[in-house]
């Protein structure tokens, strides 16, 4: 059910650009674009806190569309003494390197590595909105990364990245009519992230 709504939604991300005048803007200008870091793992009490820590590679092992937590969690302290920033429920999750374009969308507040390159959307715009258009211009920005040993996009180009979007009153409409569809991704995902724990404990306690 899952799949059929998430095709459902690009497709009609599609028809609806397709369909409507734009506007060039950038990413800049519909959210703020945030980067994350690594408390230092050589102070324990940085490590093993209450905030989310979310890394390129939780993302790889639970490609969900809501992400709630990684592997991994920090202290306030750590937060405050490391280069990550605390990013509020719905925002874009959007990893720069190793690879370019895991894209999810901050179930609550939590932080991530600097690995990542979040959009918190804008009021004008709605997080569905700017989560469709990521992953349409995946392509475009990972042509534009540099780096040797793994291409990175970095939080300069990202924000400067341009874009062709419609006016506020029509991504009202977009907004509209995918919210109820998101809303019922995550109720999905939520009811087989259950399933899936009843299973690994069904698992382990008779085999």
């Amino acid at each position: 059910m899952n799949d059929n709504l998430v095709e459902l939604v690009d497709s009609y991300f599609i028809n609806f650009l397709n369909n409507v005048t734009t506007v060039e803007k950038t990413i800049e200008d519909i959210g703020t674009v945030v980067g994350g870091g690594t408390p230092s793992k050589k102070i324990a009490a940085y490590w093993n806190g209450d905030i989310a820590w979310v890394t390129p590679k939780d993302l790889s092992q639970h490609p969900l569309i809501f992400t709630s937590s990684g592997e991994n969690y920090i202290t306030g302290l750590g937060l405050a003494k490391g280069s990550a920033k605390l990013l509020p429920t719905n925002t874009i999750l959007f990893s720069s390197r190793a690879p370019i374009g895991y894209i999810s969308i901050a179930k609550n507040n939590l932080a991530t590595n600097q690995g990542f390159k979040s959009v918190i959307p804008n009021k004008e715009y709605s997080f569905q909105f700017i989560y469709e258009l990521l992953k349409h211009e995946t392509a475009a920005i990972k042509n534009e990364a540099n780096g040797s040993t793994f291409k990175e996009i970095s939080g300069k180009k990202l924000k400067q990245h341009i874009i062709n979007i419609p006016n506020s009153e029509d991504t009202s409409k977009f907004n509209e009519i995918t919210k109820p569809i998101f809303k019922q991704l995550r109720k999905l995902e939520e009811e087989n992230e259950k399933l899936l724990a009843i299973k690994k404990e069904l698992l382990e306690k008779y085999f």
